[in-house]
């Protein structure tokens, strides 16, 4: 049989549902997912496979109005994802329809797509009525050629599988790019880094600005086959810092516990690992920090 492989573009304003979607085609959590917008920073790379095909998904950060340096190189990340992939797919939610943030990644899709096939997934269909699906369909179709158009639920599991087939099918013949069993193309550290900063995220809810990171320092192979992970989670003020070690530190301990547990699952063996919180007022300008985001310094320049 004839081995195919490529990428996959997954774009769309922040929450549309991506990460989710990816992890889901994978069949495993590369993929950070909360409630919180703009959660994705690096082009996480999440490999799924179908048949001869290996389908590699680039899970771009959300299109949205850049402010801030950060923002703006999550943006960049986005649409270069878009440029480098082989098929790309925007992703939309059924129950919010043509938002302006739509139509503004729709203005921007035909210089990006070029002679690329675009397909539209309109994800959260459980929200709406088919009546609605059907005018937003159509009303979609009408703004860009899409090539496919697929009604899912990223979070439920329907019509992924259809989107699945198609986009296998649609992979250019080719060796397989990684190995059968790696699923994500993300060095360990960074994968850690994600799960902690996911967990900080949930814990902290509306309380914790968008100005932290968390950094894997240091990863010791032991002798009995578990592993010492230590990581830094940077905050930018020291009232930040109080908020994410919380009271007699409460907060950082209840965080690392769900970290560990969660990357020993993932893993499958022992992980010992430690947290600590720095005050850096000024990481949001500091290229390493871009660096271990997997993000480009220079994207964020104004």
């Amino acid at each position: 049989m004839t081995k195919r492989a490529g990428f996959v573009a997954l774009i769309g304003e922040p929450n549309a549902g991506k990460s989710t979607l990816t992890n889901h085609l994978v069949g495993a959590k590369v993929s950070i997912v909360t409630h919180k917008v703009q959660t994705t920073r690096a082009r996480i790379r999440g490999v799924a496979l179908e048949g001869d095909s290996q389908i590699v998904l680039v899970d771009t950060p959300g299109l949205f109005k850049p402010r801030r340096r950060l923002d703006r190189a999550m943006v960049a990340a986005a649409w270069g994802g878009a440029a480098d992939a082989d098929v790309i797919v925007l992703l939309i939610e059924a129950h919010r329809g043509v938002t302006k943030g739509v139509e503004k990644i729709l203005d921007h899709l035909p210089e990006v797509a070029r002679k690329r096939p675009v397909a539209l997934a309109i994800n959260k269909i459980d929200k709406v009525s088919s009546d609605v699906l059907l005018g937003l369909t159509q009303d979609m179709n009408e703004r860009f050629p899409f090539v496919e158009t697929f009604m899912i639920s990223a979070e439920k599991g329907y019509g992924v599988a259809d989107l699945k087939t198609w986009l296998a099918g649609m992979m250019p013949e080719s060796p397989w790019l990684y190995p059968e069993d790696q699923i994500a193309d993300l060095p360990m550290r960074m994968i850690a880094a994600e799960m902690t900063r996911e967990k900080l995220t949930l814990r902290l809810h509306q309380e914790l600005p968008y100005q932290l990171t968390v950094e894997t320092e240091h990863w010791e192979e032991r002798p009995d086959g578990s592993a010492r992970v230590d990581q830094i989670v940077y905050v930018a003020r020291d009232g930040h810092k109080g908020i994410v070690l919380g009271k007699k530190g409460e907060t950082i301990k209840a965080v690392s516990q769900a970290a560990r547990a969660e990357l020993e699952e993932f893993l499958g063996r022992k992980i010992h690992l430690f947290l600590q919180v720095k005050v850096r007022p000024n990481w949001l300008e500091e290229s390493e920090r871009y660096s271990e985001m997997g993000l480009d310094f220079k994207d964020g320049n104004a």
